[in-house]
């Protein structure tokens, strides 16, 4: 019988209704006694790293994850997370980057009602996801929600309340889960031997461009950051007007990275395409997206500014691709 070791986050899966909302509650203990099938699947044993709203969540949770994850790496055959949905996806993605080539599936889950409630989906994506950690087909990081399993670094939350919230962005869905059995699609490549990462950098911000926005605010997050991610318009570029071209070229000249990334969900960026990107391309420090999701670029650039202050060693870690991030490597 395999054994998984399942990790408590809080989240909408253990809330409780409260006179203000639902309020995480229930252990990981408690979300096993909802579902007694498990007993017959595996053996579980509980570690609560932390009882949430996933709003709540921060890097310095992802590190504990993570070090949880290491100190019990050996022991186990699967990993389980269980963790609020409105955060899951740059969890998912941060702990690609933390632990890195792992064969044993470390996946996450949760649910869009709390597991005591009537109609809820706790229990079946709970079900689906230590079905696919005993599987053991998909290893490193995943979610596992509404009978799809998604790569950590390709989920995104798209419906605030529906039971099929995530999507797996600019990527093919690793499998899929039908009554109760694991259908791969995609088995990310793993070794034996796991790398671990104990560091993130959270001087990272990022700036959602709207129309006729002040270049101030950016000027402002790159002062106060190593890193701002911007998301623009359509395939990318900034306004010609206002000073945002003179401010990343500022911010390059004394070391900071800036990522062009784009608000819309699907197909990614291009730069060269339009003048308004195409004058980017040759400024130093300036990084594209291409097809990663924000989720990724956020907690990849954490990871890389915690490995290294070099502004091209940070350019080849971010184009390097990690648990399928990024299929635009070649462009760079």
């Amino acid at each position: 019988m395999k054994k998984i070791l399942m990790i408590g986050t809080g989240g909408t899966i253990a809330s409780e209704i409260t006179e203000s909302g639902l309020t995480p509650g229930f252990s990981t203990e408690d979300l096993l006694r909802f579902v007694p099938a498990l007993e017959q699947m595996c053996s579980v044993d509980c570690v609560q790293v932390c009882n949430i709203d996933s709003t709540n969540m921060t890097p310095s949770h992802w590190l504990k994850i993570a070090s949880v994850i290491k100190e019990q790496y050996d022991r186990y055959d699967g990993f389980v997370i269980c963790h609020g949905t409105d955060t899951m996806a740059y969890t998912a993605a941060a702990l690609s980057y933390l632990i890195q080539n792992s064969r044993k599936p470390i996946l996450l889950t949760g649910g869009q009602k709390p597991i005591h409630m009537e109609g809820t989906d706790s229990k079946s994506n709970l079900l689906d996801c230590f079905g696919c950690a005993c599987d053991g087909r998909i290893g490193g990081v995943a979610i596992v929600f509404g009978g799809v399993v998604i790569a950590g670094t390709r989920a995104r939350k798209n419906y605030s309340k529906s039971f099929s919230a995530f999507s797996s962005i600019n990527y093919p869905v690793l499998g899929v889960v039908r009554e109760g059995r694991l259908i791969p699609y995609l088995q990310p490549e793993g070794t034996l031997k796991p790398i671990f990462y104990s560091a993130l950098d959270q001087k990272v911000a990022l700036l959602k461009l709207i129309p006729g926005a002040s270049a101030e605010l950016l000027r402002l997050l790159l002062r106060e950051n190593d890193a701002v991610i911007i998301e623009s318009f359509g395939v990318g570029g900034l306004p010609t007007d206002g000073g945002y071209l003179e401010a990343v070229r500022r911010a390059a000249e004394e070391g900071k990275i800036v990522v062009m990334t784009t608000q819309v969900q699907n197909e990614g960026s291009d730069l060269g395409v339009y003048q308004v990107g195409h004058v980017l391309k040759d400024v130093p420090g300036v990084l594209e997206a291409y097809d990663m999701t924000t989720e990724a670029v956020l907690a990849k650039l954490m990871w890389a500014l915690a490995c290294t202050s070099q502004p091209e060693e940070i350019r080849r870690l971010f184009y390097t691709p990690i648990s399928a991030d990024l299929l635009g490597a070649e462009q760079e």
